[in-house]
């Protein structure tokens, strides 16, 4: 469950530091106290089995009596605990222990969480913190607990204020007992009419195929995403996502990638002429009017047709999707339509952040670390995505 290349407690400690975990609220908190409980409650009652073990070989009686209430405060929130007790004894040393210790027990579970930490690494990291075993069935429970975080942000009902819908794919490398294996992750990214973006959902794949993409954007449309508001739809011209798109959302014009497009037609230019066409380009796409976009288009024809005419066909097959975004509301900025470059930025900080990790071992470690990443992007841009707004 945890990526290759992090090989110790501290350096994922180091890691998780970057993910503003302490401003998570709702349904993940919940969860996170949660397994929290469930972690002290199984140390308390360890201690009374000890306790009583110890007795029994000693030939002294004694027996359980019960359980008390006591509240640990935290820093996931307030602790209800259940703490167990004989008619000699109660383990309420623990809790006093616990309490100088409490704040590394959270950071773990929250690595837990984010970085899926295995079992065994969890179980190590947590001897080093409380002194004792936990056991593995222990550990599991928590890593569940928190993964419910995760399958409920997946499984959510969606909002339909978008007025703009960017779509796009990165691909991560997972291990499989054949060896690394590419997987695709398919992400939307929402624009909403006061130009905040927020990332909306993502999904795992093979591949970026049209039943990959049909699939994704249908979930999407069950839970909510109708595209009532939707004004735009930006893709990079992927051929699975563009033939996928009518059977969902078939009435919302689409927008080409800028970006893709000029370097696709860069492929073709010498070296000599790149900077030239790529000014020619520009021209078209800033243009401040559809007329004179099109305009700048017959001068690039004409200028650099017949040198290079697979260029040219390549501009003037999609120069109607590359020009969409002359017909959205004026108050999104330009900047924000002609391209995809909202989510690849997404893209590249992902990249930053797994690179250190290596090959991911499993479906659910990349979940769990695409989560935890796309909701500190989302806080930074003033969104709380709907499990983070859930009352505890």
């Amino acid at each position: 469950m945890f990526p290759t290349t992090i090989e110790s407690i501290n350096q994922a400690f180091e890691e998780i530091k970057s993910f503003d975990v302490d401003s998570w609220e709702g349904d993940f908190r919940v969860n996170a106290r949660r397994a929290m409980k469930d972690l002290i409650e199984f140390q308390l009652h360890s201690r009374v089995d000890s306790y009583l073990h110890d007795l029994q070989r000693q030939g002294i009686a004694d027996r359980r009596n019960g359980y008390y209430v006591r509240h640990l405060l935290t820093e996931l929130g307030d602790l209800e605990l259940q703490v167990p007790r004989t008619r000699r004894f109660s383990p309420a040393k623990i809790l006093k222990e616990l309490g100088r210790r409490i704040h590394s027990v959270e950071r773990l579970i929250l690595l837990a969480f984010a970085l899926g930490l295995s079992t065994r690494k969890v179980g190590c990291a947590l001897f080093s913190i409380l002194g004792e075993r936990v056991s593995a069935t222990t550990v599991s429970r928590i890593s569940k607990r928190l993964e419910a975080s995760v399958q409920a942000y997946h499984q959510r009902d969606l909002s339909d204020p978008y007025e703009i819908l960017i779509l796009d794919g990165i691909v991560l490398k997972r291990k499989t007992g054949l060896g690394a294996q590419k997987r695709t992750v398919l992400v939307a990214l929402g624009i909403r009419p006061d130009g905040r973006k927020e990332i909306i959902d993502f999904h795992q794949e093979s591949s970026e195929s049209q039943f990959a993409w049909e699939n994704f954007l249908h979930h999407l449309y069950a839970r909510g995403l109708k595209g009532s508001n939707l004004k735009l739809i930006i893709t990079d011209g992927g051929k699975g996502l563009k033939a996928a798109l009518p059977f969902v959302y078939p009435h919302i014009p689409v927008q080409r990638c800028w970006a893709h497009k000029v370097r696709n037609i860069l492929d073709s230019v010498r070296r000599k002429h790149q900077q030239d066409v790529k000014r020619a380009l520009h021209r078209i796409s800033h243009a401040r009017t559809l007329p004179l976009a099109y305009r700048a288009a017959r001068h690039f024809a004409a200028r650099w047709g017949s040198l290079y005419p697979k260029a040219l066909k390549s501009l003037q097959e999609d120069l109607p999707e590359l020009l969409t975004f002359h017909r959205v509301p004026p108050h999104h900025k330009p900047s924000a339509l002609r391209t995809t470059n909202a989510i690849e930025r997404r893209f590249r900080e992902v990249r930053r952040r797994t690179r250190p990790m290596g090959t991911f071992s499993d479906h659910t470690s990349i979940d769990r670390i695409m989560f935890s990443i796309f909701n500190y992007e989302n806080s930074k841009n003033g969104i709380t995505p709907f499990l983070l707004t859930q009352k505890n």
